[in-house]
């Protein structure tokens, strides 16, 4: 069973490239929690569990991360758009 783990820099409009975003520009939402990717995991269809003392190797203050569990039949940055995505439309 393959893991990705999905940190919030990952889905961060207030990010650069250089600075972890991984999605988009327009995908992107500004400052990302971890509850709200879970809620987004959990919606496009894989078990999330969170850890929230993790710190993203280029952040200095610890926002946690998410691992997404049965995600094997999907690459990660699909993934990624999709949470993108689903986090978005739950700002909406």
């Amino acid at each position: 069973m393959v893991e990705n783990v999905i940190w919030p820099a990952y889905l961060d409009a207030t990010c650069s490239r250089s600075e972890g975003r991984r999605v988009p520009l327009k995908a992107a939402v500004p400052e990302p929690t971890v509850d709200e990717i879970a809620e987004a995991v959990q919606q496009v269809g894989y078990d999330a569990v969170i850890e929230r003392t993790k710190t993203y190797p280029r952040e200095y203050e610890p926002r946690g991360c998410v691992l997404v569990q049965g995600a094997d039949d999907a690459t990660k940055s699909d993934l990624l758009g999709a949470i993108a995505a689903y986090v978005a439309a739950l700002r909406e």
